[in-house]
């Protein structure tokens, strides 16, 4: 079948294969293919088909569909059989050769992918043709010589011209409903059966060698077949006979219409304004949260119902809203699990996070919630799932949310879905291999989800879900770190940025203590409110009010009464009682101190101690006496151990229950670093790179992007004229270059060249590389480097090594 497809490609011009390029970005990730054969191979690829398969709507699945069930399909006989127009057919036929899963060739039948008949085993219901059963090594030509005359065909030819007579009678309406006239009782409803509910059925074997029963009379004539003695089958045609001349495969061009009402935009854009600070805002909360108290897992996996709710109460949020960022947090790795801390607490991308300007924060959130494989506010069987926990949908809630979003992209400006059901339908037929269970059940959820993020307002999609919907980016998967390409849109950041230009930056301070932020508060407002005073309402309008205790927990934060009234000066004219207010609780604030000390020294000689407290060398520990026989250090208890010792004192950890522990080192393992090319030809150990964030690097790099569809489509076809007088040149040219190799190594080598095969390469030097997707270049090879992930030239010369990489 690659072999067609391959063939198909080299006729197609530029326009037509940068076309198939947009539409299958599999086929252009890296390392992007560099001739047609390569591309040929990922474009037919059963996964790639399969996954492509899943974002197709249902006409150009049922085209395909009713394809398969025909033997030599053209678009005129396609359109003839689901009884329509061609001209009806040609756009969906045409859509389905934009993403190379259906072909033409010469003669005008269409071919279809290896992946698309995979998806369908019995297309229409329908079984094999006539042909794969009168051909089978089962079928004697004395069994069908006797089928011929069964059917009262001429006297029998040869064997292919006897098989041609059987399938034109048997493919004939007219035919089969004059034979069956003269079956026995009880064929008819047999036959009707296995067309209907067919192909195949679980049947009673006797019946068909006990003479005069309806089965035996189907087997004899041709309109039955036994794969095993309790299994029979009925041949495609004379399925298609036995539905009638009426018969037409289900064929729907147009979508289910979705009710709509008109709806105020610019309401919507003012409901967008208040919500997308808000999600910035809480998740701040939540992130801040976490890091004074870590979230505890249960040991079944996930974050209990409790948990959920105190954090709901704490940071004022609702209980969906705290399901749904808490799991957009950790899909965006500001929240991850700590084993010291024994819980979820925030990472050091929320450092960086909280330090970017409020459109990067927002964009981050939302690429999250993009590829996130869970729907935080589905409820199975009337009960929500646990935070964090298991999702069994996977990629498909994915898909759900992707979907839903997209098609409430298309509608109309100014106007709103009406009903749920209506919109369900319209996305069931834009992506029908999606499980409509599933489909009932995450939809609303998902628009749920939306309306608090900001992306969906009175059930229109505002202009931040609608550039997040028409993003053309890999959404990339709930395993990926980071999505730099989603994250850095320009569409969405400006969306983002209009979002939050109505973020308010400051508040109205009252001399009833009070704060009033006529509007969404930024996140740093929001947060130095937050912690020095409680929060009482949110809304189009927050308020906080300061008291004794929300000052003072500022304080203990290591905030100053006139630090704090510095801050709360830049936002806002500070009346008189809230400055007085602030600095009586400042004053007395630290009335009773509490110490923290490293660890505790014991002596039964109170000379001995008083000689470590006084010891020179010792001065750096802070070593205070309490007691005659007590010692305290302001180091830890290893430092302190260690410092002892290097003075000469034989000191002996003890724990807390009062014994004494010894700890046994273990015994480091070198760390052996692996050479690798970057691009420019530079030379890296992969040791190396854990010290990138120790130098402040970014947490993430963009990617090499792919190339331009329509560039790469140039590139192949002047690539495919160029290649077509170098067969055979590959061996010639590596077994002359490549002296250093043992011939089965410069074989491998050739394969690279030749089939793109991945293998493990050495250099003169040392140095190391993981290549695949060679060309030869003069006395270079030029292949794709996995480490460097990039194209470069490696010497042919200079490759004293070939081995395969599995």
């Amino acid at each position: 079948m690659e072999d067609h497809l391959l063939g198909w490609l080299r006729t197609l011009d530029e326009d037509r294969l940068g076309r198939i390029l947009a539409n299958r970005p599999d086929a252009i990730a890296a390392p992007w293919p560099r001739r047609l054969d390569t591309l040929a191979q990922r474009l037919g690829n059963g996964f790639a088909v399969m996954e492509t398969l899943r974002e197709l709507p249902l006409p150009c699945l049922q085209v395909a569909e009713a394809a398969l069930a025909m033997t030599r399909p053209t678009a005129e006989t396609l359109a003839a059989f689901v009884g329509m127009r061609t001209d009806d057919v040609a756009p969906w036929l045409e859509h389905l050769c934009d993403h190379a899963l259906a072909w033409p060739d010469d003669n005008g039948v269409i071919h279809l992918a290896e992946g698309v008949a995979r998806w369908w085993t019995a297309p229409l219901s329908l079984g094999e043709p006539l042909e794969h059963y009168l051909n089978s090594w089962s079928i004697s030509n004395d069994a069908l010589h006797l089928l011929a005359r069964n059917l009262g065909l001429p006297a029998p030819g040869n064997k292919r011209r006897t098989i041609g007579r059987v399938i034109e009678s048997l493919s004939d309406f007219g035919r089969v409903e004059a034979l069956v006239r003269t079956a026995p009782d009880g064929t008819v409803p047999l036959l009707d059966r296995f067309a209907w509910e067919g192909p195949t059925l679980d049947v009673d074997g006797g019946r068909f060698v006990t003479p005069g029963t309806p089965e035996k009379w189907c087997a004899d004539h041709g309109l039955l077949f036994r794969p095993s003695w309790h299994v029979a089958e009925i041949p495609r045609e004379v399925a298609i006979c036995r539905r009638g001349p009426g018969y037409q495969p289900p064929f729907r061009p147009v979508a289910p219409e979705v009710a709509t009402l008109p709806v105020d935009p610019e309401e919507v854009d003012h409901l967008m304004t208040l919500a997308a600070p808000h999600v910035v805002e809480r998740c701040a909360a939540l992130l801040d949260n976490t890091s004074k108290t870590p979230l505890p897992l249960l040991k079944t996996g996930g974050v209990g119902v409790r948990e959920v709710r105190r954090v709901a109460k704490e940071t004022g949020c609702d209980e969906d809203e705290t399901r749904l960022l808490l799991e957009v947090c950790a899909v965006a790795r500001l929240l991850a699990w700590d084993e010291p801390s024994g819980g979820m607490i925030p990472t050091d991308r929320f450092d960086r996070w909280r330090l970017d300007e409020g459109s990067a924060r927002l964009r981050v959130l939302l690429a999250a919630w993009w590829r996130m494989e869970r729907s935080s506010l589905r409820k199975v069987d009337g009960k929500y799932a646990t935070v964090l926990g298991d999702e069994p949908g996977g990629s498909a809630v994915a898909q759900v949310r992707r979907v839903v979003l997209s098609v409430l992209a298309h509608l109309p400006a100014g106007t709103a879905f009406a009903d749920r059901d209506s919109l369900i339908a319209h996305v069931r037929w834009h992506a029908p291999l999606i499980d409509l269970p599933l489909l009932r059940e995450c939809a609303p959820p998902v628009l749920d989800e939306a309306r608090l993020l900001g992306l969906l307002a009175n059930n229109a999609l505002t202009d931040l879900g609608r550039a997040l919907a028409g993003l053309t980016a890999k959404p990339g998967s709930e395993n990926d770190d980071a999505v730099p390409m989603v994250e850095h849109d320009p569409m969405l950041a400006e969306a983002a940025t209009r979002a939050l230009a109505s973020v308010r930056r400051s508040a109205l301070f009252g001399p009833d203590l009070t704060a009033v932020v006529t509007g969404p508060p930024s996140a740093e407002l929001a947060a130095l409110l937050d912690r020095v005073a409680e929060r009482e309402s949110r809304g189009a309008a927050s308020v906080w009010r300061f008291t004794t205790e929300s000052v003072r927990r500022a304080l203990d934060h290591g905030y100053e009464a006139d630090e704090l009234l510095d801050e709360l000066a830049a936002v806002g004219t500070i009346p008189q009682p809230l400055e007085y207010f602030v600095r009586d609780t400042a004053r007395r604030h630290g009335e009773v101190t509490v110490i923290t000390v490293g660890c505790v020294v014991q002596a039964a000689d109170p000379a001995l101690l008083a000689e470590i407290a006084a010891h020179r060398r010792l001065g750096r520990l802070g070593l205070r006496l309490l007691a005659p026989t007590v010692l305290v250090s302001a180091a830890p208890a290893e430092r302190t151990l260690t410092a002892l010792r290097e003075v000469g004192y034989s000191p002996v950890p003890v724990s807390d229950t009062g014994e004494i522990t010894i700890h046994r080192a273990r015994a480091e393992e070198p760390h052996n670093g692996k050479l690798i090319l970057l691009p420019g030809g530079q030379v890296a150990e992969l040791s190396e790179f854990p010290g990138l964030a120790e130098l402040g690097a970014p947490p993430y790099m963009l990617a090499e992007p792919v190339p331009d569809p329509y560039e790469h489509a140039r590139r192949l076809i002047t690539a495919n004229r160029a290649d077509d007088g170098k067969i055979g040149r590959t061996w010639a040219v590596i077994g002359r270059m490549a002296t250093r190799l043992p011939t089965a190594q410069q074989s491998l080598l050739g394969f690279v060249v030749d089939r793109g095969v991945r293998a493990g390469i050495t250099l003169n030097d040392g140095l190391t590389a993981t290549i695949s997707h060679g060309e030869l270049k003069g006395g270079a090879l030029d292949a794709w480097c996995e480490e460097a992930g990039d194209y470069l030239e490696f010497p042919l010369a200079e490759i004293v090594e070939v081995r395969g990489a599995y």
